[in-house]
């Protein structure tokens, strides 16, 4: 009992040293909004009070193609594709809710399914119709339920290393994402966000190192301090895991195209396997040597097979 004691005082002192040495104060929303919202930035509310951070680029009578980033990132992560992408097509990129500048909303709905009723209200009140989607991560498990829930809106669908189709876990997941899984533990991600943990979490999500910047990497430190959003991230990783983009994966209908790094040790490429077999008429394209952010890895042949893809799905 002794031994059990002094062990536990260790953890609990350990705890508070990390709490006083790595617990910083939250950002206000404005002065990240100074920085990080400029044009091409833009912003609406929803008829909830979401305030939602978009950008919508490329000509406006164009084929329209909605990205959707993954978890703790922005639309940052798309500005490689949309420069590449939006001399041919309406390119617009959302931050989901507890992300980026839109940051916590009052629904406090962090679940997969409210992040696509989320992107679907943005999206009309945009003013998009019908629009290609594409998901990264989170955001490929977001942009596939889409997909099932409203296919009469896809044209079509991209797939990027996304989540939603079970698989094994990775075998070096980022240690913000292990720590975010755990009860009671999770709760100090509220307070305790260094930014080396970002830092890592790039470095496992990138092959290319010499694309992390020290630019980058602030702001995603940055961005996932905005107040409300430590809170929100801790209420989306208190959401169970679901299997519903599994169940519904019949539904889609929407030309897919899947595109995964072999060497994504986060969502194991078997994943994209399993979403191709689940897909009919689904194309596959997995890049040796890419990792798990392939927008950012090698944005140059990613988003030229985009192009030609989306070229044919939508004018075929």
């Amino acid at each position: 009992m002794r031994a059990f004691l002094i062990g536990l005082a260790i953890v609990v002192a350990a705890l508070v040293g990390a709490y006083f040495y790595f617990s910083v104060p939250e950002i206000p929303r404005a002065a990240l909004e100074a920085k990080y919202g400029v044009p091409p930035s833009e912003f609406l509310t929803l008829a909830d009070g979401a305030r939602v951070h978009y950008r919508d680029r490329g000509p406006k009578n164009a084929p329209v193609l909605v990205l959707i980033h993954g978890s703790n990132a922005s639309l940052f992560t798309w500005e490689p594709w949309t420069k590449r992408l939006d001399d041919s097509f309406r390119v617009v990129a959302i931050d989901m809710p507890g992300h980026g500048l839109t940051g916590a909303v009052p629904s406090n709905d962090y679940s997969q399914g409210g992040m696509v009723e989320f992107a679907k209200e943005a999206a009309d009140k945009i003013g998009l119709g019908k629009f290609a989607i594409a998901g990264n991560s989170m955001g490929g498990g977001i942009a596939a339920r889409f997909a099932e829930e409203y296919p009469d809106r896809v044209t079509a669908l991209i797939l990027v290393d996304a989540g939603g189709m079970p698989s094994k876990q990775g075998d070096h997941v980022p240690i913000g994402f292990r720590i975010g899984r755990i009860p009671v533990l999770n709760k100090l991600l509220v307070h305790l966000t260094p930014r080396a943990m970002f830092k890592e979490g790039l470095n496992d999500s990138i092959v290319h190192k010499s694309v992390i910047t020290d630019a980058m990497v602030e702001q995603y430190w940055e961005l996932n301090r905005m107040e409300g959003t430590p809170e929100a991230t801790l209420a989306r990783f208190n959401e169970p895991f679901g299997t519903y983009v599994k169940d519904h994966i019949g539904q889609i209908k929407a030309p897919t195209l899947i595109l995964w790094g072999a060497e994504d040790h986060l969502v194991p490429v078997e994943a994209a396997h399993a979403f191709n077999a689940a897909i009919p008429g689904s194309k596959l394209i997995v890049f040796p040597g890419e990792g798990h952010v392939l927008q950012e890895d090698d944005p140059d042949e990613t988003a030229a097979d985009a192009k030609v893809f989306l070229v044919g799905a939508i004018h075929p």
